[in-house]
């Protein structure tokens, strides 16, 4: 019998999956700025662009050496639970076994983008399976990027679980 902790694990790891994996979607919905610009209405310059791809790739495929050039060594990612992941603790999900997500689409993307700092999200319904169980959670996802040393890395992520 599964712990309730275990059950936590199980759930964060889920939403830190998805939540990385609406970058690209929210990357993609809008036109182009260096300067700042808001929801919706901007598309991410070029380099920024090229990483949230890498590292919506990367998280789908738990490529952990990806993501740890990708995210920032002070990353902080604050789950829908409330718990709060740095780094290390970040990267050691990927490393688990295993879950299925259910197919995905990010709704009301959001993103602002100046010249060395973004914030990307939206609007996510989450489905997924992890030992034979179904769940499913409604999320408002927002991540930070920040430009640094000429490179554009995740420096936070915030969960915040929609009441329904």
């Amino acid at each position: 019998m599964r712990s309730r902790v275990e059950d936590a694990d199980v759930t964060r790891r889920a939403m830190l999956m998805t939540a990385a994996m609406t970058l690209l979607p929210a990357a993609a919905a809008g036109a182009a700025s260096a300067n700042a610009t808001s929801i919706g209405s901007s598309q991410l310059p070029a380099d920024l662009a090229r990483a949230v791809k890498d590292y919506d790739q990367a998280t789908m495929h738990n490529d952990v050496a990806t993501l740890g050039r990708l995210v920032a060594d002070d990353y902080m990612l604050v789950n829908s639970d409330t718990t709060i992941q740095d780094k290390q603790s970040y990267l050691e999900d990927f490393e688990r076994p295993g879950f299925s997500l259910d197919p995905y689409e990010l709704r009301e993307p959001v993103h602002k983008v100046w010249s060395d700092c973004a914030i990307t999200g939206g609007l996510l319904p989450l489905g997924w399976t992890q030992d034979g169980a179904h769940q499913t959670r409604l999320l408002r996802v927002a991540h930070v990027w920040v430009k640094q040393d000429g490179r554009w890395r995740l420096t936070y992520t915030q969960l915040t679980r929609v009441p329904q």
